[in-house]
């Protein structure tokens, strides 16, 4: 024989109910017990008409219509015509009876508990009447059976007390007599010794249907819910959670302790005694595996079977130099507590014993503050003890496993994976048993707690990186245009699932937290909101997602002001943007530090030479004791295109224009050409290199005349370039007079740097440096006079986007 329990959201509607009646088809016994609830909303509608009948508003008739509405409906869609009738006539009968009921809560304006669980239990009694009712109708061997006259309690109404030796007696007795295949329970209802109707509380009728199958020692207790089962996670919540196959008693009660809304633990302790298992199913999925819990889990999976959560937690603490080496101290505040009937749910105690934290409900909070505080008057007035500590809209996460115990580290990985995203921990727990890990956090980063300890636990090591990318220009473009052809390779190959939530360019911003699709971000970005830089950081900092990355493709000053927020927030940074590791060397170093210190990498290798590896293979040598004692280099991409192409038979002007067309220069082009942006890569590898250098100290030998240097837009910009072509030819004559290329070369000695134009003799390794190429001379200790070279294409949306993408797969792996 087995025991079927069908919650409300599995008998809500006919439809529903017919699925029941087909799972029951498949059952793989020839005697089953089917406890069922009201059918799904009705105690609760049940509940709020008494309420509007005890508040004497005769609205309270309105809404038992609709609970009327509801069962007759219920009936006539699953009941052939000719079996109605019966039907119908007892429904009414018994809503008569709740008619009358309701009628006199309305005339004395008041609800007693023996009232409210008689009122309560037409919820259970009429569900399942009209269950067995279609079963008989749709040809299966079934009854009805009261639950009242098998369970009997004390009189304490609202979660009456079982008495289970003579409840077992009937349940045995009845079930030894009765011979029909299939017996229909309602739930959640029993009956005291004075014949009086009692209900058994939270999670009552899985309690009804524990009871059974613990007096009848049933093959197995199925539970059928809305749910596949008890998930890794909450799904709604974690998208990746998966059904745990089999787990044990202890496991599924941490995890439904923490939370986990499938099993309710007090309800099962009958079935648990006796050993029985427990098969939790998903009504609208009856093919689901499922989770059968029993007595031990298998030996073998993972050592971690679950993460759960419990919101709304108030963490209280006890506090005071009077509680160092007194006993009693904790017996008395659980004392309190108790006979406050607050339920403590996480206890910690700092081995000095100065102080006490205990975790409880958020609404239990202000009355355990002031009882705690009224035990406590005496102490708190000699300064022995201080006022209680109160931190509200935190919640407890847990991780949750058997095998957990014999596995070192597993704290270590816990609080290490939250530490990265920023995920502040205010307490934390461990039972002796070891079966479990807490951890007390904010509210507002559980569903990113979650998700990182899922991802860091239970998804074979891919791990989700979340990008806000700002800037969609031609680096932009390119680079969502890489991340969306790249996407099944990053998954594959190197374990990344990268997503982009949030998109901005000057005018419109775009945001989805389940992830943008990249095939379609130009005609979204355009459906957003008003582009603005604090209200994007604010959105950022709403949706806390997880393994966040800031990727700046701008070349905005105030964008770059905002990057210790976003470190601060253990947001990663990775950014072409050259302004925030040129400005003061003291903001260059607090980003450093920011970086360090909140463990958010700070990326922007495409600050020099774009997509080259130049920054990264300068930190290798460092990092491996190295010393740059020189740096020779030409660094502007657009510089080294301008003056490969310009020659006596070229204007300046024109090759100008070139490289601003095909997107070799910014979109003002004055910041290559006048060596202001060489000068900040110059600089940037001078710091990296070790050197306390500012922008102000570099010796600049510009090429363009006064009057360019100070125009104030790209017109006037070229008009002056015409005005002095004769100047610039002047140049190129120059240089081939003495048979020379013409590079503008960035050089660093001795802590010194400069920028400017050079003759390259035939013969240098810049001499043949053709196009956008850069390249980069590195002279150190262990390079003194053969330097180490990296030459490539150093300019380009396509090479700078790839930068930008190696930069994103670095913090994936950090």
């Amino acid at each position: 024989m087995k025991v079927l329990k069908f919650g409300g959201t599995s008998v809500a509607s006919a439809d529903v109910i017919k699925q029941v009646r087909d799972i029951l088809n498949h059952t793989d016994t020839d005697r089953v017990a089917v406890v069922v609830s009201a059918l799904g909303g009705i105690t609760d509608h049940l509940l709020d008409t008494m309420d509007i009948a005890s508040r004497q508003d005769a609205a309270y008739r309105k809404s038992l219509k609709g609970i009327e509405n509801r069962h007759l409906e219920v009936v006539r869609e699953l009941m052939p015509m000719k079996s109605q009738s019966g039907v119908l006539s007892k429904v009414k009968s018994e809503l008569n009876v709740l008619e009358t009921l309701l009628d006199g809560v309305f005339y004395i304006g008041e609800i007693t508990p023996r009232l409210s669980d008689r009122i309560v239990s037409f919820g259970e009694l009429l569900s399942a009447f009209i269950i067995s009712e279609y079963f008989k109708s749709s040809g299966l061997n079934a009854v009805f059976k009261d639950s009242r006259e098998l369970l009997l309690t004390d009189q304490s109404h609202g979660k009456a007390a079982v008495d289970f030796k003579e409840s077992n007696k009937r349940i045995r007795e009845y079930f030894e007599q009765e011979k029909a295949a299939v017996v229909v329970l309602p739930g959640f209802i029993a009956s005291s010794e004075d014949g009086n109707v009692t209900t058994l509380g939270r999670g009552g009728s899985d309690f009804t249907a524990s009871i059974l199958a613990a007096a009848v020692e049933a093959e197995e207790l199925q539970i059928w819910t809305d749910v596949s089962g008890m998930y890794t996670a909450n799904p709604r919540i974690v998208k990746q959670a998966k059904p745990i196959a089999h787990i044990s008693y202890e496991e599924a009660m941490e995890l439904s302790h923490f939370g986990a809304k499938v099993l309710y633990p007090p309800t099962v302790q009958p079935v648990l005694a006796k050993g029985l298992p427990i098969l939790i199913k998903n009504t609208f999925d009856p093919a689901a595996t499922g989770t059968l819990i029993t007595k031990k889990s298998p030996e073998e999976g993972r050592t971690v079977r679950g993460i759960s959560y419990i919101p709304g937690i108030s963490l209280l603490s006890l506090e005071g130099p009077g509680m160092i080496g007194i006993p009693g101290i904790s017996k008395r505040l659980f004392e309190v507590l108790s006979a406050a009937s607050i339920s403590v749910v996480l206890i910690t105690q700092a081995s000095s014993e100065h102080s006490i934290c205990i975790g409880i409900a958020d609404e239990d909070a202000s009355k355990a503050i002031r009882e705690i505080d009224k035990a406590f008057s005496y102490e708190r007035s000699q300064g022995k003890i201080k006022p209680v500590i109160h931190e509200k809209d935190l919640a407890i996460i847990a991780l949750v496993g058997d095998q957990m115990k014999n596995h070192q580290g597993l704290s270590g990985r816990m609080f290490s994976t939250l530490g990265k995203n920023n995920v502040n921990i205010r307490a934390i727990a461990q039972g002796a048993s070891e079966r479990n890990i807490s951890a007390v956090i904010r509210k507002e980063d559980v569903k990113k707690a979650l998700n990182t300890l899922h991802e860091t636990f239970f998804e074979e090591n891919i791990k989700q990186l979340n990008l806000f990318v700002l800037g969609t220009g031609n680096v932009g473009a390119k680079l969502l245009e890489q991340l969306r052809k790249q996407k099944k390779y990053l998954k594959d190959h190197l374990r990344l699932n990268v997503r982009v939530l949030g998109i901005s360019n000057s005018r419109k911003m775009y945001f989805d937290e389940q992830g943008i699709p990249l095939q379609q971000w130009p005609d979204l970005l355009q459906t957003g909101a008003k582009a603005d830089p604090k209200e994007f950081f604010k959105t950022i900092q709403h949706i806390n997602a997880r393994n966040s990355i800031l990727v700046d493709n701008t070349a905005s000053e105030k964008v770059a002001e905002r990057y210790p927020q976003y470190l601060r927030e253990s947001i990663s940074v990775v950014t072409c943007n050259k302004i925030a590791c040129s400005s003061a060397f003291s903001n260059y170093k607090q980003l450093k530090g920011l970086a360090s210190k909140y463990r958010a990498p700070f990326l922007f290798e495409t600050n020099v030479g774009a997509g080259l590896p130049i920054i990264d293979t300068l930190k290798n040598l460092i990092a491996s004791g190295d010393e740059v004692r020189e740096i020779k280099a030409v660094l502007s991409g657009s510089l080294n295109f301008v003056f490969d192409h310009f020659n006596e038979d070229t204007t300046f002007h024109d090759v100008v224009k070139q490289a601003q067309e095909e997107g070799y220069t910014e979109p003002d082009p004055k910041i290559d050409l006048s060596g202001i942006d060489v000068m900040r890569k110059i600089l940037i590898l001078a710091r990296e290199s070790g050197f306390q250098l500012e922008l102000s100290k570099i010796e600049n030998r510009s090429f363009l005349p006064e009057e360019a240097l100070k125009t104030k837009d790209n017109d006037s910009f070229f008009a002056a370039l015409k005005k002095h072509e004769p100047g610039f030819q002047k140049l190129v004559k120059a240089a081939k007079a003495k048979k020379c290329k013409l590079k503008f070369v960035a050089s660093l000695k001795d802590g010194k740097a400069s920028v400017g134009l050079e003759h390259i003799p035939a013969g240098h390794d810049f001499y043949s440096l053709a196009g956008s190429d850069n390249i980069v001379l590195f002279y150190t200790k262990r390079y003194p006079k053969q330097p180490l070279i990296i030459k490539g294409a150093g300019a380009g949306a396509d090479v700078t986007a790839s930068g930008i993408f190696a930069d994103i797969i670095r913090v994936g792996t950090y």
